[in-house]
């Protein structure tokens, strides 16, 4: 036996060790059921109150979808001039808006003086709402509209900023106040955003994860030592790739399913598409045309 050979044999044995060493004194902890997430189905959520169908962020987008039987929302936060929270995606206004500025540098009835729904276009090409103007809306108004739908939101402002700052604490006070902790999941692309919710939270809300938890339990799930992977969140809601890494198998999907992650999967507008992640295991879509989403659904339990 040559030496390189007995040197391979060595590191093998080593790492086989470590292996079973690791496997034998970990512990994994299961996430605790949270009521948010409590549903015997897949779910449905409208992206933005579903952005194909009706200008997004708006409550003419909610209501559509609502109509249309959803489960619930996938929503974004920011932060207004006032500290008042508002539903919305984007830094800047004027890719939804016939106005133009910062979300952060606007107070919430400047914001409210301007059509929202100015540049939609709807499935016919035609710009439908620029004669019946939508507003921007406040979290405050969608989740008194909507007390028995599940929110997923999403804190948008960047964790350095002022707004962003404040962001964690004004959420927590708020859903405090309207008694919604069990009708959320918050969550950022930020994990240092949720850890500061979290801190207020105490784990008495759900929480989403972030792109720092994905990248870990995927390697994790991806490596010998996935019995270690301890998760700090409660759901996975992700794309279905990230960069070129599939996260969408069912052998991924049911990695987390074992700790009690259910994995939601944005934003998925295609019928087949909904179809086959619900067969891998997938616990909820979120989609643009949730028209599309519900009938697909129905279809997958018939």
């Amino acid at each position: 036996m040559g030496k390189k050979t007995k040197v391979a044999i060595a590191i093998a044995a080593a790492s086989a060790a470590a292996w079973a060493g690791s496997k034998a004194l970990s512990n994994p902890q299961k996430r605790e059921n949270k009521p948010a997430l409590t549903y015997e189905h897949p779910i449905v959520l409208a992206h933005r109150g579903g952005s194909l169908l009706a200008p997004e962020c708006t409550m003419e987008a909610f209501e559509l979808a609502a109509g249309l039987g959803v489960h619930g929302f996938e929503i974004d936060i920011r932060l207004t001039k006032d500290e008042e929270i508002v539903v919305f995606h984007d830094e800047y206004i004027d890719r939804t808006s016939n106005g133009s500025g910062r979300i952060a540098d606007m107070t919430l009835f400047e914001l409210q003086q301007l059509n929202f729904g100015y540049n939609f276009v709807n499935l016919d090409g035609y710009f439908s709402y620029r004669d019946q103007p939508a507003s921007i809306i406040t979290l405050r108004e969608l989740l008194d509209r909507y007390p028995n739908k599940l929110v997923n939101i999403d804190m948008k402002d960047e964790p350095d900023t002022y707004e962003g700052g404040l962001m964690p604490s004004k959420l927590w006070r708020l859903l405090e106040e309207l008694g919604a902790e069990e009708q959320v999941v918050i969550t950022s692309f930020h994990d240092e955003q949720i850890d500061r919710f979290n801190l207020y939270a105490q784990n008495r809300v759900a929480l989403g994860a972030g792109v720092g938890e994905v990248r870990k339990a995927y390697t994790s799930f991806t490596s010998q030592f996935g019995h270690l992977y301890n998760p700090k969140v409660d759901v996975f809601q992700i794309p279905t790739k990230y960069g070129v890494l599939p996260l969408d198998t069912p052998h991924f999907i049911h990695f987390l399913e074992k700790l009690n992650i259910p994995v939601h999967y944005w934003t998925i507008n295609d019928a087949t598409e909904m179809k086959q992640l619900i067969q891998n295991g997938a616990r909820g879509i979120v989609t643009d045309r949730p028209d599309i989403a519900m009938n697909a659904l129905f279809d997958s339990e018939a």
